[in-house]
């Protein structure tokens, strides 16, 4: 049915005019539908790592058991997923899988190399084959939890649990020519565990632990150029946690952190680093029930999503959000098949909420959702959207009847592939089209409830 609409939407008169009012809607039932098949791997992927291209393809790296726990990379490209090279590529079996993409567009994958003495090895596709960078198993000795993130100059950083250092934590730098370790080699109070790696707006890596040091709380050390030092108190949640997630909010440029909350009932808390203290954001604990596996990502808008296993549901898939005001579920709570292990949360350029998991309810292979609309787009009568000039050239202005709070405009074409996203604070927003090539689009005006629709010629 969809694609039926797209073909007729080719055929449609659009009336040219100084301004145009297409009142088209799609409603609130934005649902999480499977991206290509649920359970796509050929055996059980465990530690799946979801991360998305500069083209917008989501790729995930995982331990492929059908081939001895090695490491396997799949991407999907619009219709099914496929190998990145060649799958099982790593030496031997990995566990902790990173993925992350270089500026230039090369996929990267961190992972404990049992083939090394259980050191740290990263590999990348070079567009033919997956390489070492460097040497394989770096790190001075075995490792644990490896994470891994690109600067802003492009250099991959790895973070870890370091055993030759105390099980502490250590971070290492790839200079071009060689791993170096950043600082101080175990650098973090105690024994951590949940190390993960993250870039603060100016630059400078972040890393987040479960340090021993102080109960196994969450704790966050940045790098001043010379040292590790912590970010507000040391262990600053209420008491021990697990499956912590970090990352940076786009928007305010503040560190997250999101946990299980053992204290407070195994459920799920996020806090956040306001300048001077680590609060929480929302209420403590704001689950339905107890969680497992917790992920952290922020939408262009800097809205904290969290995902989940969720106990009050079977112990499904749940994705939460605060918006502003409190935690709300995004979509159905408990939507996945089965039980999630190795959740792993992001976003797509346009805005997209992907999850990643292995899916218990498909074997234990791998699983990726999306937040998105089902097929067909809904006539309304209602107005709310005006676009102008239309035909346009170069740039667009896109005015809203509607409250815009926390509302961002999406461009897509006809295939439904959504190519240009803006955070909305006014009721006039300009939109460079230059780069769109000649033909129809649809523009999105979306919030937390509604979904407008426009439609635009591109000359």
């Amino acid at each position: 049915m969809k694609k039926l609409f797209y073909i007729l939407a080719l055929f449609l008169p659009v009336t040219v005019s100084a301004q145009q009012n297409w009142n088209l809607f799609t409603p609130t039932d934005y649902q999480w539908l499977n991206v290509g098949n649920a359970g796509f791997t050929s055996d059980q992927a465990y530690s799946p790592s979801l991360a998305f291209s500069p083209s917008g393809e989501p790729y995930v790296a995982f331990m492929d058991q059908s081939l001895t726990a090695k490491a396997t990379v799949m991407k999907f490209t619009g219709s099914n997923w496929v190998v990145v090279g060649t799958a099982g590529f790593s030496a031997g079996q990995t566990s902790n899988t990173s993925l992350a993409f270089s500026p230039a567009g090369e996929p990267f994958v961190a992972y404990v190399d049992n083939a090394n003495s259980y050191k740290a090895t990263v590999m990348k596709f070079d567009g033919a084959s997956w390489v070492n960078v460097g040497n394989a198993g770096f790190s001075a000795g075995e490792v644990f939890f490896t994470n891994l993130a690109f600067s802003p100059a492009g250099q991959p950083y790895v973070v870890y649990e370091d055993k030759a250092n105390s099980n502490k934590t250590t971070v290492m730098k790839f200079d071009g020519a060689n791993w170096v370790t950043v600082g101080t080699a175990g650098f973090s109070g105690g024994e951590v565990f949940c190390t993960i790696i993250a870039f603060g707006p100016g630059g400078e890596p972040y890393v987040e632990a479960c340090d021993a040091a102080v109960n196994y709380k969450p704790t966050v050390r940045k790098f001043d150029g010379a040292n590790w030092v912590t970010i507000g108190t040391a262990g600053f949640s209420d008491g021990y946690v697990d499956c912590p997630g970090f990352a940076f909010n786009p928007v305010s440029g503040e560190p997250c952190v999101a946990y299980v909350d053992y204290e407070n009932g195994g459920k799920a808390t996020a806090m956040k680093f306001d300048g001077t203290d680590w609060v929480p954001v929302g209420q403590v604990g704001f689950s339905a029930g107890k969680t497992d596996g917790t992920t952290l990502a922020f939408s262009p808008l800097g809205e904290p999503y969290v995902g989940y296993a969720d106990s009050a549901i079977d112990a499904k898939a749940t994705v939460m959000k605060f918006d502003g005001a409190g935690w709300v579920t995004v979509g159905a709570q408990g939507f996945s098949a089965g039980k999630p292990s190795y959740t792993s949360l992001a976003f797509s350029q346009t805005g997209i909420p992907y999850l990643a998991f292995t899916d218990v309810g498909n074997s234990h292979k791998a699983t990726v959702m999306k937040y998105d609309a089902p097929a067909g787009i809904k006539e309304s009568k209602e107005p709310g959207l005006s676009l102008y000039p239309n035909p346009a050239t170069n740039q667009i202005t896109v005015k809203t009847t509607m409250a815009v709070k926390e509302s961002y405009l999406a461009i897509s074409d006809i295939e439904g592939q959504r190519l240009i996203t803006k955070p909305i604070t006014g009721p006039k927003t300009l939109i460079d089209i230059t780069n769109l090539q000649a033909g129809i689009y649809f523009v999105q005006l979306i919030n937390s409830r509604t979904v407008n629709v426009g439609k635009i010629v591109k000359e």
